[in-house]
């Protein structure tokens, strides 16, 4: 196998070759005419090939809907009537001992929740009135209300939630570039992680949010943009027909797999699928994009009024699109829930804009997944970086500032046994009392879910091997069917 080509001698070439003089003209003339294309070298394996996982997995693929700024709880998801009565006293100094806030002096008055209560679907689940859409499926939906995080302020928050580190100086791997480095990705046409913005701009922290980190790059996530072009730079060039856009991909193949073959640098091996990748996604991201073909009943589901217009309804509906097309992680981001006091971002008003944003389409992303039959092995996950306190901010409109003890996220899909309300807080919601649910919990039980062991799924690096959950982690049982 290791015998140099010019030591092998021609009647030994065809003889033993497996193709064959023919097979070899057909090649040729198939490529020539554009039907095949020429392959990188044998020794090239595309690193987004699906790969095996370590044991029988529930779920295949992950849409997480991150709701960047920390949803408020205490408004959605954990009422608690103590609040209320204790509305505008000083918390008890036994709480926030030894603790730090954002913005919030140790003395802030508690703040009653302004929103109604109901209790829902079979389970009983206790949630706001502002979700009203949330309650028609609440059944098959997990409810954590003591989701625990380290860091208290937006970036770091965000880049733990999604990595498993805050430190941006040495941004690791998010939770979808170590998916599809456990398990590859079902698409050859389009990224195996892709990310989704809705409005004008992305979340606070940006790109590291989605980054490989220390892994190859073919691992990281790619943003597609709001409009005709989802990727920049896809097009051809003026003048630049598909058949010379072939030529040019093969050509710069070729030269890479000469040189992967001397080097076996895993970052020329993500070079040479990032250049096929590009080349079939010039046809697959348009089409995936144009939601022209989606019949009007669809869009009155998700409450798509505009198909071009960048809304999280529309990225519901295109995420329901990539996983159909193989995609393994698809990340939508939704901004402005940062509820302060400020006087256009507050608990009034704007949460309840920012509810009826979300609500809608998220629900409906569920339904869709369940009648088409693949919301059994897609896990679903919303929620944001952190949560809110007890305490109001001194303002004129209410806000809270953030919390990291406890907050609530939901889940449902692939795996997860819906129904139920996991975790309890105590009686004004500051600290979890029962069941706490810590960032690297989450993150292992979702790796599990997709027949990954966190504690094997391993990376060496500067002579340490690091994994999502670092040294942490435990699996959360009772969120697993």
């Amino acid at each position: 196998m290791h015998q140099q080509p010019r030591d092998i001698t021609r009647r030994h070439f065809f003889n033993d070759c497996r193709i064959g003089v023919g097979g070899m003209a057909l090649a040729s003339l198939l490529e020539r005419d554009g039907i095949v294309h020429a392959a990188p070298s044998p020794g090239v394996v595309n690193p987004m090939a699906p790969h095996g996982t370590h044991f029988p997995p529930k779920a295949k693929r992950v849409i997480f809907l991150f709701m960047a700024g920390g949803p408020s709880q205490l408004e959605l998801f954990d009422y608690k009537p103590k609040l209320q009565e204790l509305d505008g006293q000083v918390i008890p100094e036994s709480y926030v001992k030894g603790k730090r806030f954002a913005f919030l002096k140790k003395d802030a008055t508690l703040l009653g929740t302004r929103r109604r209560f109901h209790r829902v679907g079979q389970c009983g689940a206790e949630i706001s009135t502002v979700l009203p859409h949330l309650s028609t499926i609440i059944d098959d939906v997990a409810l954590i209300r003591t989701v625990r995080t380290d860091v208290f302020n937006h970036g770091p928050a965000k880049l733990f939630m999604n990595t498993g580190s805050p430190q941006f100086e040495f941004s690791r791997p998010a939770m979808g570039a170590w998916v599809t480095y456990g398990i590859g990705s079902e698409s050859d046409s389009l990224p195996g992680f892709v990310v989704l913005h809705s409005g004008p701009r992305g979340p606070r922290g940006g790109t590291p949010l989605w980054g490989s980190g220390f892994l190859p790059t073919t691992y990281q996530g790619v943003a597609f943009m709001n409009g005709p072009e989802p990727i920049l730079n896809l097009s051809n060039p003026p003048g630049v027909s598909r058949q010379r856009q072939r030529e040019f991909v093969d050509a710069v193949n070729r030269l890479n797999s000469l040189r992967y073959d001397k080097t076996s640098d895993p970052e020329i091996a993500t070079r040479i699928s990032a250049y096929e990748m590009a080349y079939r996604m010039q046809t697959s991201a348009p089409e995936l994009t144009d939601l022209g073909g989606e019949s009007k009943p669809t869009l009155e589901r998700y409450g798509i009024d505009d198909t071009a217009k960048p809304t999280f309804a529309r990225n519901c509906l295109l995420a329901r699109r990539l996983v159909e097309k193989g995609c393994r992680f698809v990340q939508l981001y939704h901004t402005d829930w940062d509820h302060h006091g400020n006087p256009g971002n507050n608990l009034r008003q704007p949460l309840d804009d920012r509810c009826r944003e979300i609500d809608q389409p998220s629900v409906a992303l569920v339904q869709d997944l369940k009648q088409r039959g693949l919301l059994d092995d897609t896990i679903i996950i919303w929620g944001g970086e952190f949560g809110r306190t007890p305490q109001g901010e001194p303002s004129d409109v209410p806000g809270r500032d953030h919390h990291l003890e406890c907050f609530t996220m939901w889940l449902t899909g692939g795996g997860i046994k819906g129904g139920q309300t996991i975790g309890r807080t105590d009686e004004i919601g500051y600290y979890p009392v029962e069941d706490t649910v810590h960032v690297h919990d989450l993150h292992a039980t979702i790796l599990h879910l997709l027949g990954l062991d966190h504690m094997r799924l391993t990376y060496r690096f500067q002579g340490r091997d690091f994994r999502l959950t670092d040294v942490h982690g435990e699996l959360v049982e009772k969120l697993i069917a």
